[in-house]
């Protein structure tokens, strides 16, 4: 059964099980890991970053553990949730012959995959600095940041010149020489400037483009950042729960994120290739 572009979140049962699968897996080796080196400072002899000495969220430090703060660690898997079913998405769209009539995305199941790995190399990397809080986590925390917004502006540009090779090729270098040169850069001026870029050819698309998508994925994506940027200030500024809860700012900060990142799939995944009859 061909899947409704008005529905992108109605999947093939298979989808789901091989993600959910999936999930299962990392959250069980995640928990495994914090069992065996609760007590284990693994971390020692890493260089420090700043923020092991300057904690900048409300969640309580445990210096001699393997998960220095554990909330902020293990919320990390929401990226990771969001990227198996990308890759999985991918998989089944790249298995299917017939892509007559579907949207730009399901006919690049590359792009598709590669978005997946870029959220789950988010949620490993975002995932490793909270466990750490060591200068090599730091940088692959803010390099992996960036790579599911490159791997949309690849997506983007694909649809106005179609190559997927050399954009996938170039999202791939794109995230690399972000990680190499993190700290030449700021993260204050590079995100915002690759966001802005999505916005761009997002709008410019939406002008120019043949495709049609549904808008209401990208409004959610929209308020999901937003009140994620309020519960990261309400945890900077202790100003939300305690540092002993399991609901912190930042771990909202990295659902509504992940949630952000979902909706912007989704957002592509509901285009239609051509106009839908009239009254649909």
């Amino acid at each position: 059964m061909p899947e409704n572009p008005d529905r992108p979140w109605q999947m093939p049962l298979s989808v789901h099980c091989w993600a959910l699968g999936l999930f299962a897996a990392a959250t069980l080796a995640v928990v495994a890991v914090f069992l065996l080196y609760q007590d284990v400072n693994v971390w020692e002899g890493w260089r420090e970053s700043n923020e092991l000495r300057r904690q900048a969220y409300g969640e309580r430090l445990y210096v001699e553990s393997v998960y220095r703060t554990r909330a902020n660690t293990w919320s990390n898997l929401a990226y990771v949730l969001v990227g198996l079913y990308a890759v999985v998405l991918g998989v089944n769209d790249l298995r299917r012959k017939d892509g007559a009539g579907e949207g730009h995305l399901r006919r690049r199941p590359a792009l598709g995959i590669l978005y997946g790995v870029a959220c789950c190399y988010l949620g490993v990397g975002s995932g490793l600095f909270h466990a750490s809080l060591t200068h090599w986590g730091q940088q692959l925390d803010v390099a992996a940041m960036y790579s599911p917004v490159v791997v949309l502006i690849a997506l983007h540009l694909d649809r106005f010149l179609p190559a997927w090779p050399l954009w996938v090729a170039a999202a791939v270098v794109a995230c690399a020489l972000l990680y190499v040169y993190k700290w030449s850069m700021s993260s204050g001026i590079v995100l915002p400037a690759l966001i802005a870029a999505v916005t761009v050819l997002a709008v410019a698309d939406r002008l120019l483009g043949k495709g049609r998508m549904q808008l209401r994925w990208m409004d959610a994506a929209a308020v999901c950042l937003m009140l994620a940027y309020l519960f990261r200030q309400l945890d900077i500024d202790r100003r939300f729960t305690g540092p002993d809860t399991w609901l912190q700012g930042h771990v909202l900060w990295h659902f509504l994120t992940a949630g952000a990142l979902g909706m912007a799939y989704l957002y592509h995944r509901s285009e239609r290739s051509t106009p839908p009859s009239a009254g649909a």
